[in-house]
């Protein structure tokens, strides 16, 4: 077994999409390869309905797949084929654009006015980009949750984890996502496949990754116990933590405990022309969107 270093550990900036919806960014638009095949990972959580509630308007994707987990509050969505919907707390919509797709997505908050959820953006490979969109809405309780002996619980969104399978299926990145919380002190180890890219994103609480060496350019304590060194880079809320190479990941919770997101996925290693919400391979197929857009041609006829 091999542990994977911690190569950035960095937190989300806040930043506005969509109507004017306040949310923190974890990255996007900067360096796609940085985390291939995953682009882009948003986390709107507000308790002012003024900072959220215009939304995400109508607007198009090409050539990427969009994963909405929602934690609190809701989100009513529809688009251009006639697809409506709403997602509770703890729903998740993957949401294949493939050839195209016109969609709005309008947040609500709970009864105490609360509005959490996550969006991540993962790229198609070019055999996929003109796919026939699609949807899979999956309800709360239809996601497997597995509690272990020490108390750490995990989700299973997508993927295969401790036995038990995700109900999202037929993702061209073959990622895994879970929801993970350890409680406050345990050490605890998770297994990743050495081919995926991987990523975790802490939203609550606090814990310490442990790290087989020192990052460059990256603020941390070190401690050696035998001949293992332990990076400490304290993770606390919104913050991401990017892994390199091996087959596993190790948090030790802090007081309050830990939840995050742990997320890998196959890289796709493709050329990336990207513009807002359309995700192609070359300039042309770029111009190409632009082009359906203008001429009311974007949107593929079913077949």
């Amino acid at each position: 077994m091999s542990l994977r270093p911690t190569l950035e550990t960095r937190l989300a900036q806040p930043t506005m999409e969509g109507a004017g919806v306040h949310l923190h960014r974890a990255f996007g638009f900067h360096n796609p390869s940085e985390l291939d095949p995953f682009l882009l990972f948003d986390d709107f959580r507000n308790e002012d309905p003024a900072k959220f509630e215009a939304g995400f308007p109508w607007h198009p994707h090409r050539g990427i797949e969009t994963i909405t987990y929602v934690l609190s509050g809701s989100v009513d969505h529809g688009d251009s084929l006639g697809n409506t919907g709403t997602l509770g707390a703890g729903d998740v919509q993957w949401m294949t654009a493939g050839s195209g797709i016109l969609h709005q997505e309008m947040p609500h908050g709970n009864a105490q006015g609360q509005m959490h959820g996550f969006q991540l953006w993962a790229n198609l490979p070019s055999s996929l980009k003109m796919t026939a969109p699609r949807y899979q809405d999956v309800k709360s309780p239809d996601i497997p949750e597995i509690t272990d002996d020490d108390g750490t619980t995990v989700r299973v969104i997508v993927g295969e984890f401790w036995g038990k399978r995700g109900p999202v299926d037929g993702i061209a990145a073959d990622p895994q996502y879970l929801d993970i919380s350890v409680p406050p002190g345990v050490k605890k180890t998770f297994r990743i496949d050495t081919y995926r890219r991987a990523f975790a994103y802490v939203f609550e609480g606090a814990g310490a990754f442990a790290d087989a060496s020192q990052p460059a350019g990256v603020l941390l304590e070190k401690e050696v116990a035998g001949e293992e060194v332990n990076i400490r880079d304290l993770s606390g809320d919104r913050t991401l933590i990017r892994f390199g190479t091996g087959d596993e990941v190790t948090v030790q919770a802090g007081e309050q405990g830990i939840r995050f997101l742990l997320v890998s996925g196959a890289p796709i290693q493709e050329p990336v022309a990207w513009h807002g919400p359309i995700v192609m391979n070359t300039t042309a197929e770029l111009q190409q969107a632009m082009a359906d857009l203008r001429n009311g041609t974007f949107i593929k006829p079913a077949h």
